[in-house]
């Protein structure tokens, strides 16, 4: 198998997080500032199409200035997935680094959010975040919601907030992860849930936007993973992305569950150029897990590059659904309801 050069990577610069959410742990488990990589070792990573800088709460990061500046080296755009709750180090970046994309991570309304991730203010500090990079003139920011099992409503909620502000708004239905130490993230509520989706998927259609148009079809894709089936595309973590976490390790995803399995490719710590992972044997024995992981995962950082190499079905569903929702007729839900073992 030829294996090219990868087009998005992620950063997770630190487990440190100042919230307390209730579907992630990563709080519980925070990583030494002194064992966190640093600027100089990314800059071994390669060039890539996007970065997404994450954590934890990346902006506990006293030199996330430093990491940015080799990130831009690295590629035309990068993202940095925040909490919102150090708004002063934000604006300051911003200031810094116009171009930079914010997504500030917002799980409901003000009371939900706050309730969801475990510190009062929250919603406050991260809408009062996006209003000043808004005004700022700072481009690609928006919200980002992780829907579970007492939020769907409140993303509507929120999607028709980001509309009216004109910003990007992201979805996410939340699962389990070795990286945010959780076993017991499963959405029960699956008809309400679903249902939201939908309304939001019909919204997304009814836009002028192509990409809003797209972002239905992995909202579709959530859907297909809160019932348990097969991904509606396969899976090519480790081909076209990858993550760094906060240790060096380089792995395919940050989906992945030591119950099932957990391996990395190698670390940047110990190579002289990132080629000698990417094309390692070690690196081929975990893309070949990836193949027959049983997951199923549909996050975006892995089902984004996807999305763009196989463009044909998720167009051939955009186009139909759109003629569908502009003729007053429902949208189809394709579900992929192959077995799973």
């Amino acid at each position: 198998m030829e294996v090219k050069n990868p087009t998005d990577m992620c950063i997770i610069v630190t487990y440190r997080c100042p919230m307390r959410c209730k579907m992630c742990n990563i709080w519980q488990n925070p990583t030494q500032k002194d064992k966190e990589i640093t600027p100089a070792e990314m800059e071994v990573l390669p060039n890539v199409k996007f970065i997404n800088i994450t954590g934890g709460e990346p902006f506990v990061r006293e030199d996330l200035e430093e990491i940015v500046r080799v990130a831009f080296k690295k590629s035309p755009r990068v993202v940095i997935s925040t909490s919102g709750w150090f708004e002063d180090r934000v604006i300051a970046l911003a200031k810094k680094f116009p171009n930079i994309g914010i997504r500030i991570s917002i799980e409901g309304l003000s009371m939900k959010n706050d309730e969801l991730r475990g510190r009062e203010g929250g919603f406050d500090k991260g809408l009062r975040i996006l209003l000043r990079l808004k005004s700022m003139g700072v481009k690609d920011i928006g919200f980002g919601i992780t829907v579970s099992n007492h939020n769907s409503a409140d993303m509507l909620s929120l999607y028709q907030l980001a509309k009216t502000m004109g910003m990007e708004f992201a979805t996410a239905a939340f699962h389990n992860s070795y990286y945010f130490h959780k076993e017991d993230n499963f959405i029960t509520n699956k008809d309400e849930v679903c249902s939201n989706f939908e309304t939001l998927m019909r919204w997304q259609l009814a836009e002028a936007h192509p990409k809003s148009w797209f972002r239905a079809y992995f909202n579709m894709g959530l859907i297909n993973y809160i019932h348990g089936n097969r991904r509606l595309l396969p899976c090519e973590a480790g081909l076209l992305n990858f993550f760094v976490d906060p240790y060096g390790e380089v792995y395919p995803c940050n989906g992945m569950e030591e119950k099932f399995w957990l391996e990395s490719m190698g670390n940047i710590r110990e190579c002289k150029s990132f080629d000698e992972i990417w094309r390692s044997e070690c690196a081929n024995r975990v893309r070949e897990k990836v193949r027959n992981c049983p997951k199923n995962c549909w996050m975006v950082g892995t089902v984004s590059p996807v999305m763009k190499k196989h463009i044909a079905k998720p167009l051939k569903w955009v186009l139909a659904n759109k003629l569908r929702v502009m003729s007053g007729k429902p949208i189809c839900i394709e579900l992929n309801e192959e077995q799973l073992p």
